[in-house]
C-alpha cells in the first residue's frame, strides 16, 4: 500500500508540469499588457517599456517560466502587481469564502442526491423513478449562473427570504455567514446533485439484484435495512469517486457564481486579476485550484485502498 501511495504521488509530477506550462503559456499569449494597464492610456512607449523591465515582463518567456517554477518549488507564487502583496497572501484571504461555498454546495448536493438516487433505484421504472431522473436531467442542463439569477429574483427579491448578494465572515455568526451562501450554494450544487443522483441510482441498480441482497431479504430483514446496510454500503465506492470529482469541480467552478452573488472568494479574485492583467495572481489562483482538484481526486483514489479489500489485495 505504501508503494502504491508513493507511485501515485510521483504520477502527479508530470501532471503538474503540464499544468504549469499550459497555465503560463495561455496567460502570456493572451492580449494585454499589465504595464500599460497600470500606467493608463496616457502612458508613453518608453514609460511602458521601463515598467515592463522593472516587473521582469520583458525577459524571454522561457526565463520567466523557469523563474516562476523555481518559486513554486519554494512555495512562492510571486507578488501581485496591483495589490502589492504576495500571491499566497491574496489567495489565503480569499480562500475562506470559496471553501465555505463549496462545502455548503456539496452538503446540499448530498442531502438531495443520495436519498433521491436510492429511492429511484428502489422504484425502478415507476413514475417516481422517471420523475426523479427527469429532475436530475434538468439539474444537469440548467447553467449554475441562470439558476442563481432565478433564485435571486424569486427567493431574494420577491419573497425576500434571503439576502440577494454579499458575504459575512464566519466570525460574525454562523447564521449570518450561511444565509448569504444558501442561494449560491443551491445554484452551484444543483448540477452536482443531479450527477450524484444518477450515479447513485446506477450503482444501486447493480447491487439490488445480487445474491447477498436477496439473502438479506429472505432472512426477513426490513427493506430499509436491506437498502442501506447491504445495498448502499456496497454501492458506495463508485459514488465516492463522483463525490470527490464534484467537490473539486465546485472549488474550480465557483468563479461565475461568486461573481453573481458578490462573494469575495477565489472567483472574484481571479476575475479582478484578469481585468487588470495581473499575471502572477492569475497563475497562482489557477495553479492552486488545479492542485486542490488533483489532490482531492488523489485522496479519493487512496481511499479505495482503505475501503475496498479487493483493491488492497490487487495492489500488494
Amino acid at each position: 500500500m505504501f508503494a502504491y501511495i508513493i507511485k501515485r504521488l510521483l504520477s502527479l509530477i508530470p501532471v503538474l508540469l503540464v499544468v504549469t506550462i499550459t497555465i503560463f503559456l495561455i496567460i502570456h499569449i493572451t492580449p494585454g499588457d499589465p504595464a500599460a494597464t497600470i500606467l493608463g492610456l496616457e502612458a508613453t512607449e518608453e514609460q511602458i517599456e521601463t515598467l515592463n523591465e522593472e516587473l521582469g515582463l520583458n525577459r524571454p518567456i522561457t526565463e520567466q517560466y523557469l523563474s516562476w517554477v523555481a518559486g513554486l518549488l519554494k512555495g512562492d507564487l510571486g507578488d501581485s502587481i496591483f495589490m502589492h502583496q504576495p500571491v499566497t497572501q491574496a489567495i489565503a484571504e480569499h480562500m475562506g469564502p470559496t471553501l465555505s461555498l463549496a462545502i455548503l454546495a456539496q452538503i446540499i448536493a448530498l442531502i438531495l442526491a443520495i436519498p433521491f438516487g436510492i429511492f429511484a433505484a428502489y422504484k425502478r421504472g415507476s413514475i417516481v423513478d422517471v420523475s426523479l431522473m427527469g429532475m436530475s436531467l434538468f439539474g444537469m442542463a440548467i447553467p449554475s449562473f441562470l439558476l442563481g439569477l432565478l433564485l435571486m429574483l424569486v427567493v431574494g427579491v420577491q419573497l425576500q427570504w434571503l439576502p440577494v448578494a454579499g458575504y459575512e465572515p464566519l466570525e460574525n455568526g454562523i447564521w449570518a455567514h450561511f444565509q448569504y451562501l444558501i442561494l449560491p450554494g443551491i445554484s452551484l450544487g444543483a448540477i452536482q446533485a443531479a450527477l450524484i443522483t444518477r450515479m447513485t441510482r446506477a450503482s444501486m441498480l447493480e447491487v439490488l439484484n445480487l445474491n447477498y441482497v436477496k439473502t438479506a431479504r429472505s432472512k426477513g430483514l426490513k427493506e430499509f435495512s436491506v437498502l442501506l446496510k447491504h445495498a448502499f454500503r456496497n454501492a458506495f465506492l463508485p459514488i465516492l469517486t463522483v463525490i470527490g470529482q464534484t467537490f473539486g469541480t465546485l472549488i474550480t467552478g465557483a468563479v461565475v457564481v461568486e461573481s453573481i452573488f458578490n462573494i469575495p472568494g477565489l472567483g472574484q479574485l481571479i476575475m479582478n486579476s484578469i481585468e487588470r492583467r495581473d499575471f502572477a495572481v492569475i497563475q497562482g489562483v489557477v495553479f492552486v485550484a488545479t492542485l486542490m482538484y488533483v489532490s482531492i481526486n488523489l485522496i479519493i483514489d487512496l481511499l479505495y485502498g482503505v475501503i475496498d479489500p479487493r483493491v488492497r489485495l490487487d495492489r500488494k
